[in-house]
């Protein structure tokens, strides 16, 4: 796959701010880019000459950043063809001698699993199996247990559903790849929350979607700028519950307000962790046209991997033809558990809400100590605090951050064009027992980014 100038001058961004040489810089954030995953393996970059044109510097610029690249086996060089991309074979950086302990991941906002109630629902879902013995295994919509169980979660949040409005999918980001191979059509315009969630941004670009970014104001959703982005639009994707990465909640009044000529598809996947507020009512019960994506993988665990899509069924047909491209349908032991999980939610989500809240607040503490320069906004929901840093260093700081023992998702993960190099997602699902170690380790690595130090960070993924 070739990837032309423009579309790599746009992810880089603001690479050119900050310490050392312009060849330096360009060749940290374009190392960063592969390592993100944003510059898929085998990609074939622009040629020197077509990248310097686009960022505007000198052949000679590009030419080193090439080479440095090419050095560390980040990518591969031959005469008269296009650097393709690669990664080392050893891409871990050999760690600073002062840590022995174990990489704390600030890179992931997933729970870690409830062990014993997980363990009685696959004991359920093991006796309820054998009813599907007669069948194919194939249930390219999901078992009707599921569907049902779903159906009534939506009615808990104060929208009646029926059993065929519901397809199964493999966890949620299936759901919006599903939706994004099915509904848009290469150059259709989808609108998007700015900053959203990352691997959204990766299917609907895998879709060739012209993105359209609405950015997410401090007091939340401008819906006047969102009906005016809509306007022509194939769709627009957006996070209305305990937003992914902000953590905020979309008011009432604004969903209620909303006037979109696009069909909306709204991703509830944290809806069910509201921290400070009631659990929001469910976006289609204002909009009844309104695509919904849900999950386990926030209110259970993500080992789970069941997700869903609410729709209307001749929406949901349409998804049903175009799924066996890709994949058969949901493992149906896992269904039959989450069927289980759901039905049962009120009685453990409680726990689960009150370990966020403590969690959330070792971290604020934590960061008021080591980091207090830091602009920190609670969130009343969701996994993670989306902090300013002040200085436009997120990317370099997510680059060294593994020499001090942490790895981080920089902030321009969850935009487009370089943007959040000013901001920092920091999940609270972590053990409290971590954050004070993780904090000092982070404070460490930003004393050293400012210092203009540099580092190396292996692959990691965003959830």
């Amino acid at each position: 796959m070739k990837i032309s100038a423009s579309v790599v001058a746009q992810m880089l961004g603001s690479w050119d701010a900050g310490p050392g040489p312009a060849h330096q810089r360009l060749s940290d954030r374009l190392r960063l880019l592969v390592l993100d995953g944003r510059l898929v393996l085998d990609a074939a970059l622009p040629s020197e000459r077509d990248l310097a044109l686009a960022l505007r510097v000198s052949r000679t610029t590009v030419g080193t950043a090439y080479r440095s690249l090419a050095d560390a086996q980040f990518i591969d060089t031959r005469p008269r063809s296009r650097a393709v991309v690669r990664l080392p074979d050893d891409p871990m950086p050999h760690r600073r001698a002062a840590s022995s302990a174990p990489t704390i991941d600030l890179s992931f906002a997933a729970p870690a699993a409830p062990g014993p109630i997980l363990h009685r629902a696959f004991a359920t879902a093991l006796e309820r199996l054998p009813r599907y013995f007669d069948r194919r295994g194939y249930e390219r919509d999901g078992v009707v247990e599921l569907r049902e169980s779903v159906a009534r979660w939506y009615a808990g949040r104060g929208l009646a559903t029926r059993p065929n409005q519901i397809m199964i999918t493999n966890g949620a980001l299936h759901a919006v790849a599903l939706i994004a191979r099915t509904l848009v059509r290469p150059g259709d315009r989808v609108v998007i929350d700015h900053p959203t969630y990352p691997h959204a941004i990766r299917a609907f670009t895998d879709a060739r979607a012209r993105l359209v970014p609405v950015a997410l104001e401090p007091d939340g959703w401008n819906a006047g700028q969102l009906r005016v982005a809509g306007r022509g639009a194939a769709m627009a994707y957006l996070i209305p519950d305990f937003h992914n990465p902000t953590g905020q909640c979309m008011p009432a009044r604004v969903r209620r307000g909303l006037e979109l000529e696009c069909p909306i598809v709204v991703d509830e996947t944290m809806a069910d962790l509201a921290i400070d507020l009631p659990r929001p009512v469910a976006f289609a019960a204002d909009h009844p046209d309104a695509i919904s994506i849900g999950s386990t993988s926030k209110s259970i665990w993500g080992g789970l991997r069941i997700g869903w899509i609410r729709a209307r069924p001749s929406i949901l047909n349409r998804l049903s033809q175009m799924r066996p491209g890709t994949d058969l349908g949901t493992p149906i032991l896992e269904q039959l558990a989450a069927s289980v999980l759901l039905d049962s939610l009120h009685t453990h989500l409680p726990d689960r809400v009150d370990l966020l809240r403590a969690q959330r607040q070792a971290l604020y503490n934590a960061l008021a100590q080591h980091l207090p320069d830091w602009t920190v906004p609670i969130p009343p929901g969701g996994l993670s605090f989306w902090v300013a840093l002040g200085d436009p260093i997120s990317s370099r700081l997510a680059a060294i951050a593994p020499d001090y023992g942490i790895t981080l998702a920089a902030g321009p993960r969850f935009g487009i064009g370089g943007a959040f190099e000013r901001h920092v997602r920091l999940p609270y699902s972590l053990p409290e027992e971590d954050f004070a170690a993780a904090v000092e380790q982070l404070a460490a690595a930003h004393r050293a980014v400012l210092r203009g130090e540099r580092g190396k960070h292996k692959p990691s993924t965003v959830a």
